[in-house]
């Protein structure tokens, strides 16, 4: 680990205090030790497919309350080509209206800004949301947004998605130009503020060079090993070795990326998670399952709508290859509110220690933001 890194766990006694706070040892006094951890979906989002603009359903609310996760990170839109003073905008009233919904359910949601509010969160037994971009478009253009995101709640930020920016390349652009000088700026920008510089949809010498860049760690939130699927949202392992020598994680998702398309299942899971432990450590591995918190229903009309999802992704120009009307995103096995407890119990089936299963679950991400956020 990087002395960055390292000064996150002697920065004071509030830090101290709040690594207590996240870490107690109930592994091993605990028949079920998942509601004694830490646990952090990387990436994901409140309900399912089903859910539109309006308000959250209270099924979804529910789902949040039930599902034992401590916080989420979760995408406010856009993402894609949408022009900068369009895409600020619409980033304004996304995160308002996750807001209004925090507001709305006060004993079910709150807001996640420092480390501490992940403590809070996890004592008050609420769900914790962190908001975050897949796209640096919003601030692009003018980084003094970037100070008015922040406090308005952003926290975790990609420079890039598929495509290229104005701060470099994305995964599919073929010509893979690495960070603009405007993108080593924005990475430069969020480590001023206390932002988790996120990689997983950029390009690889967009990532070489904002891992390079960084004076702290970085993170691929939701992605899956490239040794085992050669598809431009996989990373290589030296991409992953890159990422934890920073002192950064890797979050492995549930999506068709992790098996040439197909809708993924729990083994697709466990076999690139197994990887990506071998190859960065297992104190470098987190989950982050790109999917809605709430289960999905296989129904003609759940295949309909994702027929949909997937046609309007390509006519926009931001789908990856992979993207099929038959790979669902949601692995069967692992489709419930408490599928990370379901993953947990396979981890821990399949003889990896308590202790390990714990840092996969959380705390491995809550030191990444200790290091990164600011207090």
């Amino acid at each position: 680990m990087t002395s960055l890194s390292r000064r996150s766990f002697v920065a004071g006694g509030t830090a101290a205090a709040v690594a207590l706070a996240l870490h107690r040892p109930a592994w091993a006094a605990d028949a079920n030790p998942y509601r004694n951890a830490v646990v952090i979906d990387g990436l994901g989002g409140l309900g399912n497919s089903e859910g539109g603009d309006g308000p959250l359903a209270d099924s979804y609310i529910q789902d949040a309350r039930d599902s034992g996760i401590t916080c989420l990170h979760m995408t406010i839109l856009p993402v894609g080509t949408t022009s900068p003073d369009q895409a600020f905008a619409q980033a304004v009233l996304g995160i308002g209206n996750m807001e209004r919904e925090i507001d709305r359910h006060p004993d079910a949601l709150c807001r996640i800004r420092t480390v501490a509010d992940i403590a809070a969160a996890r004592k008050s037994g609420r769900l914790g949301l962190i908001y975050g971009f897949q796209d640096g478009v919003a601030f692009e253009t003018d980084f003094s947004r970037l100070d008015e995101l922040y406090r308005l709640g952003l926290r975790i930020v990609q420079p890039t998605y598929n495509r290229r920016n104005l701060l470099g390349d994305g995964c599919l652009e073929p010509a893979n130009a690495g960070l603009s000088i405007a993108g080593f700026e924005a990475v430069e920008k969020m480590n001023e503020l206390g932002i988790l510089v996120d990689l997983s949809h950029c390009g690889r010498q967009t990532a070489a060079d904002a891992i390079r860049h960084s004076k702290v760690p970085v993170a691929f939130t939701h992605t899956g090993s490239a040794a085992l699927a050669d598809h431009p949202r996989n990373r290589t392992d030296a991409e992953l070795r890159a990422v934890a020598e920073k002192g950064g994680v890797a979050g492995i998702y549930f999506m068709p990326f992790l098996n040439v398309g197909k809708q993924p299942t729990a083994a697709d899971v466990i076999r690139h998670l197994e990887h990506m432990i071998n190859i960065a450590g297992e104190d470098h591995v987190s989950i982050g399952t790109d999917g809605g918190l709430s289960g999905e229903v296989l129904t003609q009309e759940y295949k309909d709508r994702h027929a949909g999802f997937v046609r309007k992704r390509r006519e926009a120009g931001i789908s990856a290859p992979g993207e099929t009307e038959e790979g669902y995103l949601f692995a069967a096995e692992l489709n419930s509110p408490r599928r990370l407890e379901t993953l947990a119990d396979m981890l821990l089936e399949r003889g990896h220690g308590s202790a390990r299963v714990e840092k996969i679950l959380g705390s491995n991400l809550v030191r990444v933001l200790q290091a990164v956020w600011k207090a």
